[in-house]
């Protein structure tokens, strides 16, 4: 599956060192982000290597593996800087995971790279985006490692830390001659399927016999004939630290397809191995071992994410957990007769604890069981869970039998855990009763369990393992580390315990060199420039606000930190304009043509400036939020002023009207009555005619109606430059308009929409203009639509107008409380009418399609609530398109059907 991607190439190693080389995707003013409160570092995913970045945190939080990987200097690894040189040989796998090692111990930031390490291994892009087996990576790269390690003092770091030896056994029943042969391993693969737990996998693999007998028996050399034998594996030698592979995938014949088994596999926190070794007489803790990684796999066979849950040996994360608040004590009895206990577990060390130094024979238990329950163990649990003995055997993380089987004690130095299958209320009362029992004073604290995932660490505890027995997201490597194996006092807290000299200064410089990038960055994306209009310097005349004096005296600019509040803002005005005195309102001013409008004042002084949507380069109108020089001011949209061009007839002083035309600018409100332009002439009434374009000149005028009068400027469509010719009478003799201007008694040629009817209904008409303006509202020329379509009325509820492109792919639909101009629609363009809603406020629109060629035109489409998480849009999109399977994902596409990276987390909103 890998091919040679973790062969040493020295001639295409890149000797970058942090901060040097290739780029991160991010801005460069960005720098990656610090650690988070855990104060442990992630691991980016370059697209697809969530199973790499978990087997590289198991082996990072392994600190035996990670001190003598860092043990090994450059006199024997050599140098990257090397590279070019002749000769020179660079070992770089191990120089890059040291490095890795470094940031992920000491580097301030929230996930590193592993660009740099997928590069030494010879990955190109598209391998980093392809999905790969994290038990196949595990034996490769341990390979790699070894390989690479040859001739230095490492050569046997994997040998020492991680193989261990199998020796299959055959004994003849005749004359008892054993035909041994010997294997190694790295991790141990186990059964599944049909299978409890790991140590009924471990039973099934070391201690049951095959027997060969009948039609299926055994040829014995010494004997020279076909005879009955046992066949048999024990473990020969322990490593320090077990892997154990979990086959959770498999091939149904009849189907002829691989499927995932997701049934419940339990896995202890602590395993006793001697039952399945063959030497025992060693001191029982060279058998015990401790768990401290699972790596999970969450989805189905063909695909699907890796994260793992580790133990913190050395105590260097942040793990923070509230204490649960205790109960009242309980007893055996009190607890038998409130409900009845099923699983045997809780009950044998129950019973244990009461017992002298924890030590009873097993005959003694079974007596003392009987006496309590009032039932004897083979007729309450030996049909489920086997004799007694095994039952013992098999949980020997938490039993200790004698080498001959007669006595059995509880492992004092192990903390009580419960079962995975235990109700809730039976392992708290249990851990209650396990706590006033003598012998386990000495119990150890709660050790500290993170899950991490690509980039994201947070801290859990360690029952959440049980949630990973059975199911699509499910422990599929499990790593188990000596528990005799102690850390020394000054490793723990220490991240920089044994970490080079030369990776430390690297460390060091990196850290400052990142301090200061996000100060600068923090600057630069946090300060805003706003410019502070002071309302005593200015003045309100001609239907806005400008100046007193000049533009430099009467505004100020300021720069100030967008996280801060608005309170936080006016203290510093207030600071700022000692001269000021009463109230101080603080509200957003735009530029217009006619001069400067207030819009909205801004409340809630606890908001930031960015909750209360102030932009950078911000104009904010400084005032007592009445008057402006003793004049009323009006805020807000609708009474946005308008500058027009004003043309009518010049008048005497007398009344009358002569030849000559003036043209002058008037300010007019945007919510004020068009008939109010009538004051802007010498006579109180006549006709009036717009001209949009602009120049009178130009273009082409339109003349009002007389009941259009009273509507506002800004719903006849008015905007900043439209000129208003005032005409005295119809009389075309004495028509102002310019020679080459012309009558329009219809719809102006650049106002208007076209909608065609894509609603697959009849109609006598296929497309339709509908004359409108920016400001006209979309639903209202929809219902126009339908009306001049004649379509049916029912289609007001259940239709939307979507944009065409010059290609004729319809676009999102824009919603109906929108004006044109809101929702950048064109003049002149053209608008599908179309079955079904459009997306409200609080809606997405989203265009997908499947596969990864997509070509143009293949799309679907869907509306969903922009608060629904990833993992519920896939399974719509997959419920629409007619796919099955979890095998899927979504990832982001550009306009020209480029696909971005994967979102591999599921939980998050699409808002």
């Amino acid at each position: 599956m890998f091919g040679d991607l973790f062969e040493e190439d020295y001639s295409s190693v890149s000797n970058n060192q942090y901060g040097k080389g290739k780029k991160l995707k991010t801005k460069a003013l960005e720098p990656p982000a610090p650690r988070e409160f855990t104060n442990l570092s992630g691991i980016r995913n370059q697209g697809g290597t969530c199973y790499l970045n978990s087997l590289l945190q198991t082996l990072h939080f392994t600190p035996e593996f990670r001190e003598a990987l860092f043990s090994l200097g450059p006199e024997e690894l050599g140098s990257l800087e090397d590279k070019d040189k002749p000769d020179a040989k660079v070992r770089v796998i191990p120089l890059q995971l040291q490095r890795l090692f470094a940031q992920l111990l000491l580097l301030d930031q929230e996930a590193a790279s592993t660009v740099e390490l997928t590069n030494s291994f010879g990955w190109t892009s598209d391998e980093e985006m392809r999905q790969h087996d994290v038990q196949e990576l595990n034996r490769i790269l341990f390979s790699a490692l070894e390989t690479s390690l040859i001739g230095t003092s490492g050569h046997d770091l994997i040998s020492r830390l991680y193989h261990g030896t199998i020796v299959n056994q055959i004994v003849c029943n005749e004359c008892k001659n054993i035909s041994e042969k010997q294997e190694d391993f790295l991790d141990l693969t186990v059964a599944v399927k049909n299978v409890s737990g790991l140590e009924d996998a471990l039973w099934n693999m070391y201690v049951e016999e095959e027997v060969f007998d009948y039609d299926n028996l055994y040829h014995c050399g010494t004997c020279d004939r076909l005879v009955k034998a046992a066949k048999s594996a024990k473990l020969r030698k322990l490593p320090p630290f077990l892997t154990v592979s979990l086959l959770r995938f498999n091939f149904d014949f009849v189907k002829c397809e691989r499927y995932k088994e997701t049934s419940s596999y339990t896995f202890p926190l602590r395993i006793n191995l001697k039952p399945f070794c063959e030497q025992s007489e060693l001191d029982d803790l060279e058998y015990v071992y401790d768990l401290f990684s699972v790596i999970i796999h969450k989805g189905g066979c063909y695909g699907g994410h890796y994260h793992v849950y580790i133990k913190d040996v050395d105590h260097l994360g942040n793990w923070e957990f509230k204490e649960e608040k205790s109960k009242p004590d309980v007893n055996l009895k009190t607890l038998q007769n409130e409900e009845e206990i099923d699983d045997p577990l809780m009950i044998l060390q129950a019973v244990l604890l009461q017992e002298e130094n924890n030590l009873i024979t097993v005959d003694q238990l079974g007596q003392k069981l009987l006496k309590k329950m009032g039932i004897s163990w083979n007729k309450k649990y030996r049909k489920q869970h086997g004799p007694l003995r095994k039952f013992l055997q098999l949980h020997s993380q938490l039993f200790l039998l004698s080498s001959d089987g007669s006595t059995v004690s509880l492992l004092k130095s192990h903390p009580i855990q419960a079962n995975s299958n235990y109700q809730s209320t039976n392992q708290q009362s249990f851990q209650m009763l396990a706590s006033e029992a003598p012998g386990l004073s000495d119990s150890t604290a709660c050790p500290h369990w993170f899950d991490i995932n690509d980039s994201r660490v947070q801290p859990i505890k360690e029952k959440d393992i049980e949630q990973q027995f059975q199911g699509k997201e499910s422990a599929y490597m499990l790593f188990y580390r000596k528990s005799k194996l102690q850390r020394p006092p000054e490793a723990l807290a220490n991240p920089r315990y044994r970490v080079p000299c030369h990776l430390l200064k690297e460390m060091d410089a990196a850290n400052i060199e990142l301090k200061v990038k996000r100060a600068e960055c923090d600057s630069a994306n946090n300060d805003f420039e706003l410019h502070l209009h002071l309302g005593p310097r200015y003045r309100f005349f001609n239907g806005a606000l400008h100046p007193v004096t000049s533009q430099a005296e009467s505004v100020w600019d300021l720069t100030f930190d967008k996280r801060k509040t608005l309170g936080d803002l006016r203290q510093s005005i207030f600071q700022l304009l000692e001269f000021w005195e009463g109230d101080m309102i603080l509200s957003i001013a735009k530029h217009v043509p006619a001069g400067l409008h207030i819009y909205q004042t801004l409340d809630g002084d606890e908001l930031t400036l960015c909750e209360a949507d102030i932009a950078d380069g911000e104009d904010i109108f400084v005032w007592n939020g009445m008057e402006v020089g003793g004049v009323q001011i009006e805020t807000g949209m609708g009474c946005e002023p308008l500058l027009l061009n004003v043309l009518h007839r010049e008048s005497s002083g007398e009344g009358t009207t002569h030849g000559r035309v003036i043209e002058s600018p008037h300010v007019f409100p945007a919510n004020a009555e068009v008939a109010t332009v009538l004051t802007a002439a010498p006579t109180p009434a006549g006709m009036v005619l717009v001209n949009r374009a602009g120049s009178a000149g130009e273009g082409s005028w339109t003349a009002i109606p007389q009941a259009d009068m009273k509507k506002t400027f800004r719903e006849q469509g008015f905007r900043d430059g439209s000129s208003i010719l005032i005409q005295p009478s119809h009389n075309e003799e004495s028509s102002l308009l310019p020679k080459q201007g012309k009558w329009i008694n219809g719809v102006n040629e650049i106002d208007w929409i076209q909608v065609k009817n894509l609603c697959q209904l009849e109609s006598e008409e296929k497309q339709v203009k509908i004359s409108a303006t920016v400001h006209t509202v979309v639903f209202d020329i929809r219902i126009k639509a339908i009306k001049e379509l004649k379509l049916m009325k029912e289609l007001a509820q259940n239709s939307c107008l979507r944009p065409i492109d010059r290609n004729g792919k319809l676009l999102c639909p824009v919603p109906d409380g929108s004006t044109l101009k809101e929702a950048e629609v064109k003049m002149g363009s053209s608008l599908g009418l179309c079955l079904g809603k459009a997306p409200t406020s609080s809606q997405l629109f989203l265009f997908f399609a499947m596969g990864t060629n997509i070509q143009p035109g293949t799309e679907m489409e869907v509306i969903v609530e922009e608060t629904l998480s990833v993992g519920d849009c896939l399974k719509i999109m997959l419920e629409k398109s007619g796919l099955s399977g979890d095998a899927w994902h979504l990832r982001k596409t550009d306009w020209c059907y480029e696909a971005g990276e994967p979102l591999c987390e599921e939980r998050p909103s699409l808002g």
